[in-house]
């Protein structure tokens, strides 16, 4: 019995040892399976939410250009999960409304049924109490973040009172401005009330006057209109290098023109934030051509527009503060000026393909790496630079890039018109509704009659219905109007006419010529305006099915 006891063991020492080296064998692997992973993976970029939607989006190029939808611009502060408010911004609600009511407590001797009712004194800080709280009930789309001191109206009883707020889908941190009028009462507990509040930009009054700097003014043969109150929160001035000292200490990353130029906007979009996230993977200052080529299918005339400004359509100023940027003609004036004087040449390392990847790029010390984009179609596109393994170390900084303030005004009258209390249906038309064979359906659901029969589906009568469309004719939607109060875009041309803030400071921008509002600037007013509608009636999905993207994409 001992000596089978002692053959047996060996064998099942053996088989324990065979399911143990198995078992190691096994974690062994996927322990080098998650590295593997956790090593080569890269956070998506924030757009559409994650980078295959987002790769879908803009790679797909035929006969070298971008055939992406146009009838939507998203940038930077639509992507954002959640508003970055900024780091000094304070709210107004109840409860410091409440806190600052119980200050005036005990410095008050008067009650409000002891004064003139006939006569308010706007100053009386319970005035600003009543207007704050009626703000509170009846704008619910907007935050309220300061009020000025109210100052008189136009009648004994009436109060002007300026604010800047900021809409609840708002999700960058920038702030916009009204002011109006408020006709006060006196309510049953002696405490003030609003009685009739006025409309959109109503107390003028309330409203800051313009500085000398912005009075009427000349520039070259055109002459800067007074009528309206610049943004004073914008600042899209052009940042100096300096001295040689502080040239010579940077590093810098310079590409030039290449075959983006004039292509469609998201390609130049999808480009452009190529160089700037290669240059932050390099830490290096990205230097920027400010002048950028409207492609012939946003502009008035149908032609490639050349010497349109980068700010005209994006916000330079957010751009500056979130990365190291200097625009091209003075990085080359500093260039130039400073090569001169040096003993020895800037250090420059010359880059000729896009094949040369910015990991090839990350230890080199020149004080200039410039790429060079010479090579024929589609070879010299920017976007390049960041294919193949380059993507997963470039990242896209998408939150860098948001509209121009300029536009955002344009938005924030269209919205505040309406009270910010309307409803929108998106309406593509256009080239789509003309092929059949991609959208066989899209022209005969888009039609005023089907449109209507769908809108009444979701959107209650006789509400404010905005319609963003790139249908070009005014009165196509004139059947709406029997059950809706309608708006268009074309509504507002007085927002950009020749009297307008946004057509004088352009002007400034562009050495006095007036600029065109084109078909990108359209786009993107419409696109924000739509998102601030409370209920959204979207073309695909909604008022047709066919897919956005063509037959069989869905």
């Amino acid at each position: 019995m001992k000596e089978t006891s002692t053959e047996t063991n060996p064998i099942g020492q053996n088989l324990i040892k065979l399911i143990s080296n198995v078992c190691f064998s096994v974690f062994v692997f996927s322990v080098l399976i998650f590295t593997v992973i956790a090593v080569t993976y890269q956070p998506p970029d924030p757009w559409f939410q994650s980078s295959q939607a987002l790769t879908k989006t803009f790679t797909q190029v035929e006969n070298a250009t971008f055939k992406t939808d146009n009838s939507v611009v998203k940038t930077g502060e639509d992507l954002s999960m959640s508003p970055a408010l900024s780091p000094t911004a304070s709210l107004i609600t109840e409860a410091t409304i409440e806190i600052s009511e119980e200050k005036m407590v005990n410095s008050t001797s008067l009650s409000v049924c002891e004064e003139d009712s006939s006569s308010i004194n706007c100053s009386d800080p319970r005035v600003l109490f009543a207007i704050e709280k009626f703000n509170l009930k009846t704008f619910k789309s907007i935050v309220f973040l300061d009020y000025q001191k109210p100052v008189d109206g136009s009648k004994p009883n009436e109060c002007d009172v300026a604010w800047r707020f900021r809409n609840k889908k708002e999700k960058s941190w920038r702030r916009y401005r009204d002011f109006r009028r408020f006709r006060i009462g006196i309510g049953q507990n002696c405490t003030y009330k609003v009685t009739n509040a006025f409309r959109w930009h109503s107390g003028l009054n309330a409203r800051k006057p313009r500085s000398r700097f912005n009075s009427t003014r000349s520039i070259g043969s055109a002459r800067i209109s007074p009528t309206t109150t610049p943004d004073e929160e914008i600042n899209d001035t052009i940042p100096i290098v300096g001295s040689e000292t502080a040239f010579k200490k940077g590093r810098y990353l310079y590409y030039s023109r290449g075959g983006d130029y004039c292509k469609g906007m998201n390609q130049f979009l999808w480009s452009f934030l190529c160089g700037l996230g290669e240059a932050q993977y390099l830490n290096r200052t990205f230097v920027m051509d400010l002048s950028i080529c409207l492609s012939g299918s946003y502009s008035q005339s149908h032609k490639d527009e050349e010497g349109k400004d980068f700010r005209y359509y994006f916000d330079f100023e957010h751009l500056k503060e979130t990365a190291s940027i200097v625009e091209e003609g003075e990085f080359m004036k500093d260039w130039k000026k400073w090569d001169k004087t040096r003993k020895s040449k800037i250090p420059v390392r010359k880059v000729s393909t896009y094949k040369v990847t910015p990991m090839q790029l990350k230890k080199d010390k020149s004080t200039i790496i410039w790429r060079q984009f010479d090579a024929p179609e589609p070879e010299n596109y920017w976007y390049r630079v960041c294919e193949g393994k380059a993507a997963n170390y470039v990242q896209r900084p998408w939150h860098s890039l948001w509209k121009s303030k300029r536009l955002m005004n344009i938005v924030t009258e269209i919205g505040g018109r309406m009270d910010w209390d309307f409803d929108a249906v998106h309406v593509v038309r256009g080239e789509k509704a003309q092929n059949k064979e991609l959208w066989p359906h899209l022209d005969s659901d888009t039609s005023p009659d089907a449109i209507l029969a769908k809108v009444k589906e979701i959107v209650h009568p006789w509400r404010n219905l905005y319609v963003a469309t790139n249908e070009p004719f005014y009165n196509y939607f004139d059947r709406l109007r029997s059950s809706y109060k309608v708006h268009l875009l074309d509504d507002y041309k007085e927002l950009w006419g020749n009297t307008s803030e946004w057509y004088n400071e352009t002007m400034l921008l562009n050495d006095g010529k007036a600029v065109d509002f084109d078909g990108y600037m359209r786009v993107a007013v419409d696109t924000e305006v739509l998102y601030r509608a409370k209920t959204q009636v979207e073309t695909f999905y909604n008022l047709t099915m066919d897919c956005k993207d063509g037959i069989n994409t869905c």
